[in-house]
């Protein structure tokens, strides 16, 4: 089968003859001639496609051209591989990530999460197949990030896009107040993982299960027979498992952020101010207007993990004051009745249990 082929209708009796002529006097290809009907049939080649093209208004004839071969079994079937080829190679791309997107307002924040993805061979190209799970990516991407309440997760077709929430920022402002020198000790028992101690000297070590009350760092320095008090000053961060009690209304509302959209307004480049003078401005006025949705959400059997856990990890993350960061997660128990949801998560957190003792003469 050759694609170079082209069999040639050509109707119009009256003029085919002198047409056929002239083709071959212009030493075009015709081969294969035959009549059927009120047409006259032939093969060329496309050299003689460029001829008959030249001439068929001359000659007012009307040409029907289709290449040699197209009907055949063998032309099917290798088009037919060409469109499979043409499916297999999306498909193919499809199953791969080609694209890791970190949406963050703070860029020291978004490189930060870049690297960690890089270290923990996140990259692209690869399977998707082969990405982690989401609360793994979730525990790599928040460890030493205390400013961070979540992580959400977008799954684009190809594309992966992180999007970190920030915790909410304590309103309150502290007062500075001259306190008496303090021992720091244990609000509560846990695994102790790192310090960051401005004054004062450890009294534990990294790794070490404290209790409560349990002294984490003195305030009492001893130099051979000197002893100086100076008070313990810091943070001691440490791991410890919480058991979370809830107990929410079946049916909720809550509002979710809305698309952006800027409107584009013209001004006078100028104005008079108040004294009478005349002043230039920007003639372009850029607003910003934005519509948080209300969604009003029956809670069902099957969103413990989609809709109930992250509100509570929100509503944790927004009543503690301290740097909290949520490990892990674990859903020991809920229940449903007819107006209200209860049940008990277990989070294991870190965070600064350190808290002052004031040192008394005994110490």
């Amino acid at each position: 089968m050759s694609h170079k082929r082209f069999e040639v209708q050509v109707t119009n009796s009256g003029k085919v003859s002198a047409f056929l002529s002239k083709l071959q006097a212009q030493q075009a290809k015709v081969q294969h001639v035959y009549v059927a009907g009120k047409s006259v049939y032939f093969e060329t080649d496309r050299k003689g496609i460029e001829k008959i093209r030249r001439y068929r208004r001359q000659y007012q004839v009307r040409v029907k051209i289709s290449r040699v071969g197209s009907e055949s079994v063998q032309y099917r079937l290798f088009s037919s591989f060409l469109f499979i080829i043409s499916c297999i190679i999306p498909f193919c791309a499809s199953l791969f990530l080609w694209e890791i997107q970190v949406e963050s307002e703070v860029p020291e924040v978004a490189e930060r999460m870049e690297k960690k993805l890089e270290q923990a061979h996140i990259k692209v190209p690869s399977l998707l197949s082969t990405l982690p799970e989401e609360d793994e990516i979730r525990r790599l991407l928040m460890q030493g990030e205390p400013s961070l309440s979540w992580i959400r997760f977008t799954q684009l077709g190809t594309s992966f896009v992180i999007s970190p929430m920030f915790a909410p920022l304590s309103s309150e402002i502290k007062e500075d107040v001259k306190e008496p020198p303090a021992h720091l000790v244990a609000k509560t028992g846990g695994v102790i993982t790192h310090f960051a101690l401005t004054r004062g000297e450890r009294a534990s070590v990294v790794h070490q299960t404290v209790e409560k009350g349990d002294m984490l760092a003195t305030g009492i320095l001893e130099q051979g027979e000197k002893t100086t008090v100076v008070g313990a000053e810091g943070e001691v961060f440490a791991d410890y498992w919480l058991e979370y009690h809830f107990e929410m209304p079946r049916t909720i509302t809550y509002y979710s952020q809305g698309e952006e959209h800027i409107q584009v307004d013209w001004q006078n480049p100028w104005h008079e101010n108040a004294a009478g003078k005349i002043r230039f401005r920007n003639p372009i006025l850029f607003t910003t207007v934005r519509t948080d949705p209300l969604h009003k959400v029956r809670l069902e059997k099957g969103m413990e993990e989609s809709v109930i856990l992250p509100l509570l990890t929100y509503d944790l993350l927004a009543t503690k004051k301290n740097e909290l960061i949520i490990k892990e997660e674990n859903v020991l128990h809920v229940s449903f009745t007819n107006d209200k949801v209860v049940g008990t998560i277990l989070f294991l957190l870190n965070e600064n249990i350190a808290e002052k003792r004031p040192i008394t003469q005994g110490d």
